[in-house]
């Protein structure tokens, strides 16, 4: 990648940072992360990578996210100056879940070896 769209994906990455607690839907819950902004290099599509801890019905979130693009789309022209604004996708990064999951997997085993 060059430079231009590296930049470009750390004020992305900001942005939506910034944008994302003030969606008023309620399918939006839980403490939401934004893990990675990639930005294709024509500018017209950004891959929002997300981590989700405390909500457990990732459609739903989904759903929520897509429905509030267009505030979010707005919001994020509001913060970086483009002449074209790039499409939004969301995707849901269950790594941190899943790693926390097992991790608590671990302790019960352990807790029940040792009685």
């Amino acid at each position: 990648m060059n430079q231009r769209t590296d930049r470009l994906n750390g004020e992305v990455l900001r942005a939506v940072s910034e944008i994302l607690p003030t969606v008023k839907d309620p399918r939006i819950t839980g403490m939401i992360s934004v893990l990675r902004a990639e930005v294709t290099p024509d500018l017209k599509y950004a891959k929002i990578t997300l981590s989700v801890l405390g909500n457990d019905d990732k459609k739903e979130l989904l759903k929520g996210l897509n429905s509030s693009k267009g505030f979010i789309r707005h919001a994020l022209g509001q913060k970086i100056n483009l002449r074209q604004l790039p499409e939004l996708n969301f995707v849901v990064d269950d790594a941190i879940a899943e790693g926390s999951r097992i991790c608590s997997i671990i302790d019960q085993l352990s807790k029940e070896q040792e009685s």
